[in-house]
């Protein structure tokens, strides 16, 4: 039994970054032997197993046959005979196909360090175009500062095209697009991934609403909201993007219908609608949005101005008057401003 650091965290390591996690593979064990040894299987379609101390993932070393469609279109196969190496050129680009041995050696046989230093993601091998979550995977990385710079390999591109004709985007889960364009999110270079999307063709089947570009914000769900704006709101609609995200999506829109209108007890309306008490901690943020600076000033003093409205007289009104009395509370706050 032999085990190896193997991908992303072996990749950073070497272009001196501190890697999150750290993913490692076992050579020459069994299932049984992982057990034994205290490791907890939670792997549905391979033998993957939690550390009993660190809780890291430990892999069996595998090979993958396709036999379907999609991502999850494969048959595995792991026993005592499978190598280092073979588990390795089973991996999308090569310089994820790198692998550190207990004593810190690199084991390196597809030249991962070369793309490393060259700023290349090249393929492993010729099976690259069997996964098509490939293709959502590299603009992912790519939103990752540490990657954001590399370029692709010429060759790989024509696998790209290979997975982008064979329509199997569309196979692939809601969920697992969103996980790839939520880690996007949450990286520096987020604007990097949907460049990607749109410079490689990868937008049809989930991305068609991707038409612009504009990721402002400091948190992943303020990105999103401004990517939606500069697309219409139109961006994405399958995707099972959080209620945290759409609640500041729709804030936004708000705010912008808010600016938008010229008659007074429209806005007024549309003040009650935003709900400033509930989400000022949201409205706030959106002072980071450039879209929004011209007119931040006076968004501000409104907001400030609600949060200063007193509404616990209400409480003694009756329920069909209520509505109108906090029209009423509204316009003598905002009156002079709006």
């Amino acid at each position: 039994m032999k085990v190896f650091q193997v991908g992303g965290s072996v990749r950073d390591e070497l272009l001196g970054v501190e890697p999150k996690d750290r993913d490692w593979v076992v050579v020459n064990s069994s299932p049984k032997e992982m057990e034994k040894n205290g490791f907890k299987p939670i792997g549905k379609d391979f033998p993957v197993f939690l550390h009993p101390e660190t809780n890291e993932e430990y892999a069996l070393a595998r090979t993958e046959r396709k036999s379907g469609v999609g991502y999850k279109g494969f048959e595995f196969y792991f026993d005592s005979s499978v190598t280092l190496e073979d588990d390795l050129k089973r991996r999308d680009f090569t310089i994820n196909s790198i692998a550190k041995d207990e004593h810190g050696n690199i084991i390196d046989p597809f030249e991962g360090r070369l793309d490393l230093k060259n700023k290349i993601f090249k393929h492993t091998s010729p099976a690259f175009e069997e996964d098509p979550l490939r293709v959502l995977r590299f603009a992912r990385f790519k939103a990752y500062e540490q990657l954001h710079d590399f370029n692709l390999d010429e060759e790989t591109e024509v696998y790209f095209e290979k997975i982008i004709t064979s329509k199997e985007l569309k196979d692939l889960s809601p969920e697992r697009v969103w996980m790839e364009t939520n880690k996007a999110l949450e990286s520096k270079f987020s604007n990097k991934f949907f460049k990607a999307l749109i410079d490689y063709h990868i937008t049809d089947p989930w991305f068609v609403g991707l038409k612009n570009i504009s990721c402002d914000g400091d948190l992943p769900g303020l990105k999103w909201a401004d990517m939606q704006r500069i697309n219409n709101f139109k961006l994405s609609a399958s995707l099972p993007s959080p209620n945290s995200f759409l609640k500041i999506q729709e804030s936004l829109k708000q705010v912008i219908d808010f600016i938008a209108l010229k008659d007074k007890s429209e806005k007024l309306k549309l003040v009650e609608k935003i709900n400033v008490h509930r989400n000022y901690e949201i409205l706030m943020h959106f002072k980071k949005y450039s879209s929004l600076n011209e007119h931040w000033e006076y968004l501000e003093k409104i907001f400030k101005l609600v949060m200063t409205i007193d509404f616990s007289a209400l409480s003694n009104a009756d329920a069909s008057e209520v509505s109108h009395q906090k029209q009423l509370l509204y316009y003598e706050a905002l009156q002079e401003i709006i």
